[in-house]
């Protein structure tokens, strides 16, 4: 069978750049990104088909061109590879991952709006991402949003949910937001939840749990 990358002439992930280059301007754009990539891992530890990224292009043929990525600040792949090839991957580019498109992407507003209401929707909706996660903590009145939204594509347009945290079956997590106290710094994240609305905790916070029941840890023989 001949695949659509030589069909329609399409570039490789090493001849593409990795990212658009545009810097963060708030500290959430990568902190909460990666604090659910943790702590995804933590929660899936024995699962490879799975990949979240961070602020990594994503190539397409949905688009104007497919030298042009969007670039979420987080999106997660299942049924892919973890690790492709057993190594790591400087771009996403959806032929060379059997067509797999990110189920859930997130967006994080920040001061210089980004087009998360609009172009980047559009963008989200033509490649047929699923889940859509918008997180305006600072400037949801501004832009006059919710803090938090979850869209569902339904027929070709995103429709905001109701709840928090929202369960997603086709990923098996809800996403919602917590207070959690992290490095001993209480503030807001967003986190995965389980079927019954029960967050999972972070590694941090499971230690703590267990100091508060039954003291310090048990110090290892090594």
């Amino acid at each position: 069978m001949v695949q659509l990358s030589e069909k329609l002439d399409l570039p490789t992930s090493e001849e593409l750049p990795c990212s658009d280059d545009t810097p963060v301007d708030n500290e959430e754009q990568n902190y909460i990104p990666n604090f659910l990539l943790f702590l995804l891992a933590f929660i899936w530890p024995d699962r490879q088909d799975w990949f979240w990224a961070v602020d990594m292009a994503v190539y397409h043929t949905t688009g104007v061109s497919t030298l042009v990525p969007v670039v979420p600040d987080g999106f997660l792949s299942l049924g892919v590879e973890r690790r492709k090839n057993n190594g790591s991957r400087s771009s996403y580019v959806v032929w060379e991952e059997n067509n797999v498109v990110p189920i859930l992407v997130l967006e994080i507003v920040s001061r210089s709006y980004g087009g998360e209401y609009d172009r980047k929707m559009n963008i989200y909706s033509r490649l047929g991402v699923l889940y859509y996660v918008v997180y305006n903590p600072e400037y949801w009145q501004r832009d006059r949003q919710q803090p938090f939204v979850v869209y569902r594509l339904v027929n070709g347009e995103y429709v905001p949910q109701i709840g928090e945290p929202f369960w997603m079956p086709e990923i098996g997590l809800g996403i919602g937001r917590a207070i959690a106290s992290l490095g001993g710094i209480w503030r807001e994240v967003l986190c995965w939840y389980d079927e019954n609305g029960t967050r999972y905790q972070t590694a941090e916070e499971l230690v703590e749990r267990y100091r508060q029941r039954f003291g310090d840890l048990p110090e290892s023989d090594n």
